[in-house]
């Protein structure tokens, strides 16, 4: 069984913001936004391996 990660988003904010814009959240958008990220940030963390850089930089995302 997998082992479940940590959520990298502030769930209070993103439903916030969600319902700023009208709408509403559902249950498990905020895991899906998690998973998102880390995806995003796993992609980032390769770019700047292979540049040769230990320093994650906005055109790495």
């Amino acid at each position: 069984m997998a082992k479940k990660r940590d959520s990298l988003v502030v769930a209070s904010k993103v439903k916030a913001y969600i319902k700023g814009k009208k709408m509403m959240t559902a249950s498990d958008a905020i895991e899906a936004l998690s998973e998102h990220l880390y995806s995003v940030l796993d992609a980032a963390t390769a770019r700047a391996k292979a540049n040769r850089r230990s320093t994650v930089r906005p055109q790495d995302l």
